[in-house]
């Protein structure tokens, strides 16, 4: 049996349109790399101690607590963050531009001003305050 005319343009027109489609359900890659969320709760800053005294010197001034999503506060004060492959940009709120370096699900590291590790780590220390 034969095929008639008209079928064969319509045939072009799904062949056509059907990698557009494919590719329209992949989401571009994002800038900056993977978004993502921290884990909830309180976050306990400190510096290092020394053999002579506290293991941890605690730092209240950077202590925070993620509530939900991308949200935080401190001091009873809201922030928010932006998670991105293992970085952690604080965008809004008390600590407004700091950054750090998440090292596992529980543990970041506070950035200097040059992107460099510092000697302050904040630790998921416990639920949300």
């Amino acid at each position: 049996m034969r095929c008639p005319l008209p079928i064969l343009p319509l045939l072009a027109l799904v062949v056509t349109v059907a990698p557009g489609v494919a590719a329209a359900d992949t989401p571009p890659p994002v800038a900056g790399g993977r978004i993502g969320t921290l884990a909830k709760g309180s976050y306990t800053c400190e510096t290092p101690g020394d053999v002579t005294g506290a293991v941890g010197i605690v730092q209240k001034d950077l202590a925070f607590s993620i509530v939900n999503g991308s949200n935080y506060k401190q001091n009873g004060k809201a922030g928010s963050y932006l998670l991105t492959d293992d970085i952690v940009t604080l965008t809004g709120g008390p600590l407004n531009g700091s950054r750090f370096r998440r090292v596992s699900r529980a543990r970041l590291q506070l950035l200097d001003l040059a992107g460099k590790p510092s000697a302050v780590r904040c630790v998921l220390s416990g639920p949300m305050r």
